[in-house]
């Protein structure tokens, strides 16, 4: 017990750093984009102040697709760390068109929110980890400097001698414990105007719905085609040899029958192992259309027998009354299974957890890992798989996987009232 205690508590250590690292990372490039957007906020200052004069009316178009580069780069900054942040289109050519847009009017706003605030606080979170580095290492070198220079970072008093830069270090260790506990608050609050602000409006909610029709219906498509690949390629690569196998050795035993008996026992033993695992191969198949077992138990008790054979402990969390259609049960089914398969192989988690609640329509499922984080959607993955076969169906997927973990795949389908 105190083993299982300790490596606990190590465990929550090195959570905590792995997400200390991550939101100075997280800090660092909004400090960047923060500047950015100082420097771009001047610009437009400037094209407003001229405007008065009729001379900043010729830069008033060029300086807008500026603030929106600004704001598309922030956006693809958030959605690298977090759910994505939508991009609402260019504005509109016409200068009196693009300041009346919401969306327009919204990324300045972002800009007026973000530069001071976002400077300051990514700033902050920089001095917090070079004040712990310094100090915590304050030991190693302060003899190199000189004599009125050996001040800790805070430059209350002058070290003289080995105890007064263990002093030192002990603060960097206070410094260390500090920056814990305050840089992932701060790396939120830092992306909170960008995640209020440059999200889309409500007035581009008709053509992002056509749009994203048009771009699930092209998925649904190419996934359908891409399942009868996969059916074909396990029909031909597995079940078809296994036949043609079992037809070459019940050929070969005829033709042993009358000549050697015990020959052809033999060569019938291996055309009936042939048959079993021709067999074998088709009930895979079966199942990858349609699990059987989704039948025959609930999809939370799917669920928990997938669960239990899953290589990382893993904990089945579901509050579902009732059924549901079958496709969104093997929906579900799928995407669990496939992103337990993603954690066993790639995350090194200790554990996971699935969650299924039902809201309203939508059932909501999300899979979280404790494992080193980092995960991606490249093309031809599985997380990319799991997206296209979920929007499909009109449902969504998000990823959330910063560096150190933890990794939450969330999906949301609708099932019906």
């Amino acid at each position: 017990m105190p083993s299982s205690a300790g490596q606990r508590v190590n465990r929550a250590v090195a959570r905590r750093a792995r997400s200390a690292f991550a939101s100075l990372e997280h800090l660092v490039a909004g400090l960047g984009s923060a500047v950015l957007a100082l420097g771009t906020l001047t610009c437009l200052l400037v094209v407003a102040v001229l405007s008065v004069v009729g001379v900043g009316l010729l830069l008033a178009p060029s300086v807008l697709r500026l603030v929106h580069l600004v704001a598309e780069q922030e956006r693809a900054r958030l959605s690298r760390w977090g759910p994505d942040v939508v991009s609402p289109g260019p504005p509109s050519g016409r200068l009196e068109a693009a300041l009346r847009a919401p969306a327009t009017r919204r990324e300045i706003g972002w800009l007026a929110v973000h530069a001071v605030p976002g400077f300051t606080l990514g700033l902050l979170g920089l001095t917090l980890a070079l004040n712990a580095v310094r100090d915590a290492t304050f030991p190693l070198w302060w003899y190199l400097l000189p004599e009125n220079e050996t001040t800790p970072s805070v430059g209350l008093w002058t070290v003289h001698d080995v105890p007064g830069s263990l002093t030192v270090a002990l603060l960097g260790v206070g410094w260390v414990l500090v920056s814990a506990v305050l840089l992932p608050g701060m790396a939120r609050l830092q992306a909170l105007p960008g995640r209020r602000l440059l999200r889309p409006g409500a007035e581009t909610d008709l053509a992002t719905r056509v749009a994203h029709l048009t771009a699930t219906r092209a998925a649904a498509l190419d996934a359908h085609a891409t399942e009868l690949r996969r059916i074909e390629r396990a029909l031909h690569d597995g079940t078809q040899n296994r036949l043609v196998a079992m037809t070459v050795l019940l050929g070969a035993a005829r033709r042993a029958l009358a000549r050697d008996p015990a020959e052809a026992d033999t060569i019938l033993g291996r055309a009936q192992d042939a048959a079993e695992e021709a067999l074998r191969d088709l009930r895979a198949v079966v199942r990858g259309i349609l699990p059987p077992v989704l039948a025959d138990r609930s999809l939370a008790d799917a669920l928990a027998a997938l669960a239990a054979s899953c290589p990382v402990p893993c904990r089945v969390d579901a509050e579902l009354p009732g059924r549901y259609a079958a496709s969104v049960e093997a929906s579900v089914y799928f995407v669990v299974a496939e992103a337990l398969t993603n954690i066993a192989r790639h995350s090194g988690a200790r554990h996971a957890t699935v969650v299924l609640r039902r809201h309203g329509d939508r059932l909501n499922v999300d899979v979280t890992d404790d494992g080193r984080g980092g995960a991606t959607e490249n093309a031809g993955s599985g997380l990319d798989g799991i997206r296209r076969r979920i929007e499909a169906h009109d449902g969504t997927f998000s990823l959330a996987s910063p560096a150190g973990g933890p990794t939450t795949v969330t999906v949301s389908l609708p099932c019906g009232l």
